[in-house]
């Protein structure tokens, strides 16, 4: 795509964004938008497709947005348990904030159909869970901790949305947090600590390091080494 098509397509849903701000995904006709960004009908099927490929790509924005925002206020401290809530709070705060964008990004979603920038925030809540294994916090797996915390901080932002601001209680999100990450961490460890879960699923996290090199043993060994400590960690 040229420079002048990407900057006419970026214009496009500057003004997408903007209705669907101001008035819900129902806002976001092809018809509105077309009129809005001083274009014709056709021109946006041709940049779009139709309304289902304008709304993804509105998603698509929306989780850029989210990934900018969180990247700029998640700055990585040497508790990777105290970033975990750090992180739960800007992602409710992000969709307070901009709730139909978070709608479009979280309540519609379809199997296997997230774009990039989702997969980005997915490997951030990652990279968050590996840190706290490798220190021995984590009381569960790193797959089974991602898909409880995302499941989670998705429920509870999806329900404070759905609720009138002035009734809105934001202490439901702050409980909800203490509790789940409560779950799947333990407190730090201390030098005669023997929390033989958490080792174990601290040495299961250094398998790999942070380059993604793989560990000096066979596939088989190490396929065998990680069932022992997932064993071990149960």
């Amino acid at each position: 795509m040229d420079e002048g098509k990407h900057a006419a397509r970026y214009r496009v849903l500057q003004v997408a964004a903007e209705l669907l701000e101001e008035g819900g995904s129902e806002a976001v006709s092809t018809r509105a938008v077309a009129t809005a960004a001083g274009i014709t009908a056709p021109a946006l099927y041709r940049m779009f497709g139709d309304k289902d490929g304008l709304l993804a790509e509105l998603a698509a924005h929306g989780f850029e947005m989210y990934l900018a925002e969180k990247h700029e206020a998640l700055s990585r401290s040497e508790d990777p348990v105290a970033d975990l809530h750090r992180g739960w709070d800007l992602h409710v705060d992000f969709g307070l904030r901009h709730p139909a964008f978070y709608m479009l990004m979280y309540g519609t979603t379809r199997p296997g159909r997230r774009p990039p920038a989702a997969d980005e925030a997915h490997a951030l809540l990652v990279s968050l869970l590996d840190r706290a294994a490798a220190d021995g916090r984590l009381r569960v797996p790193v797959e089974e901790a991602t898909h409880v915390v995302h499941a989670a901080t998705t429920g509870a932002t999806l329900a404070l949305i759905g609720e009138a601001a002035p009734r809105r209680n934001l202490s439901t999100s702050t409980r909800l947090r203490n509790i789940v990450i409560g779950s799947i961490t333990t407190d730090p460890p201390v030098a005669t600590g023997t929390d033989l879960a958490s080792r174990a699923l601290a040495l299961d996290a250094a398998l790999t390091d942070e380059d993604g090199a793989a560990p000096p043993l066979r596939a088989t060994e190490t396929a065998l080494l990680r069932d022992w400590l997932r064993r071990l960690a149960e």
